[in-house]
């Protein structure tokens, strides 16, 4: 059996070496490595893929945000709202920007943003919402993009974990997540469902005056060299990874496939026991798995995963401190959150191994561990 991993990008590249060691070899020889033609070619086909009119391509998932923060033109002390369970990056922006973070239930089923905990959060000074797909699994979007309207906030969907998923509208229609906000964000971290081989992030919009503003500001706040309008940054996806991204983008569907029959093959062993619930999947998205991640009922949880570690199995926490326990956040009144259902999740939740490469060898490997300690 090959080693596990809780992400074997190893095997993966294997798999399509040549096309990405002839792409990268191009970049090379071009020695366009700032700007070069893939990062153009790669944010139009991406565009293509998801529906969408512009993709701005910047240097990772947390720019996605800060820029999208920017551009939209929030202001020092207005509010934004965002689930504490979460990887700390969605509200570390908000923070740095000196905006104030405004912590949300999430749904105990889906792990994300619960939209009553959303609307009683609003206050005057609300001014945007950021609804994270986490896991892979869509947001309730069709209930925030409501409450948003209602209120007239900006909704900055975190796609970080679910590129390639799908939320469908009460009216039938479908969008791809990251797409149905003023703006989507999005991380190609090596070990997202499209990842590149180093940092890189993407901006999402339909929105033309917006799609401007975000990559002048992802540019030092410039349209013509050495002209600068706004204050910005430099914030950029550089050609290797667009390069890399471009042989990528084309297995996307089969990355998404391999991971959604992995996914299915742990619920058919997890899914009736008792102390065990599976990851929920909504009947309104495509759950993309980009984490498989079990709530634990009456198990020594640390016990459980030192014990997968001796049978050589990764596994992991996704998240053990929510962020309005975060140290970082004291100064926002972070502990004085009541937040019990995020706090329950982060006592109960354990992560898998879930990638592209799993065999059913290795499944069976890791489910029969999992019941060893648990029990049948």
């Amino acid at each position: 059996m090959k080693p596990i991993q809780m992400v074997d990008l190893k095997q993966q590249y294997l798999k399509i070496k040549t096309e990405v060691d002839g792409a990268i070899q191009q970049v090379v020889d071009s020695t366009a490595f700032i700007n070069g033609k893939p990062v153009g070619e790669f944010a139009g086909s991406l565009a293509g893929y998801l529906g969408i009119k512009h993709v701005v391509t910047c240097a990772n998932g947390t720019d996605a945000l800060q820029i999208s923060m920017m551009a939209l033109g929030l202001e020092p002390g207005d509010e934004v709202i965002t689930p504490s369970f979460t990887y700390v990056a969605t509200v570390e922006v908000v923070a740095l920007l000196r905006l104030k973070p405004v912590f949300v239930e999430v749904d105990k089923r889906t792990f994300c943003m619960d939209p009553e905990s959303l609307e009683k959060a609003i206050t005057p000074k609300t001014k945007a919402i950021v609804p994270v797909h986490l896991y892979g699994h869509p947001a309730p979007m069709e209930e925030i993009l409501k409450i948003a309207e209602k209120y007239g906030l900006y909704v900055i969907e975190d796609n970080a974990q679910a590129i390639g998923s799908e939320y469908k509208f009460s009216d039938g229609s479908v969008r791809k997540t990251g797409t149905m906000g003023m703006t989507g964000t999005t991380s190609f971290f090596p070990s997202k469902n499209l990842g590149c081989y180093g940092d890189g992030g993407a901006i999402f919009t339909n929105d033309d005056s917006l799609a401007i503003k975000l990559k002048m500001i992802a540019n030092h706040g410039q349209q013509k060299r050495y002209y600068h309008e706004v204050v910005g940054c430099n914030s950029r996806l550089d050609t290797l990874q667009a390069a890399v991204l471009n042989v990528k983008l084309k297995s996307l569907g089969i990355y998404i496939d391999a991971r959604r029959k992995a996914a299915d093959y742990y619920d058919r062993v997890f899914g009736e026991h008792p102390k065990t619930t599976i990851p929920y999947r909504a009947n309104y998205g495509l759950h993309v798995f980009h984490q498989y991640t079990l709530i634990l009922e009456g198990v020594d949880r640390d016990g459980l995963i030192q014990f997968l570690s001796s049978r050589n199995i990764p596994s992991m926490i996704y998240y053990p401190v929510p962020a309005h326990k975060q140290q970082m956040f004291a100064a926002f009144g972070g502990s004085d959150w009541l937040l019990p259902d995020t706090d329950w999740l982060t006592e109960r939740v354990i992560s898998l191994p879930m990638h592209t490469e799993l065999d059913e060898e290795q499944l069976a490997w890791i489910s029969s561990a999992v019941l060893e300690y648990i029990g049948r």
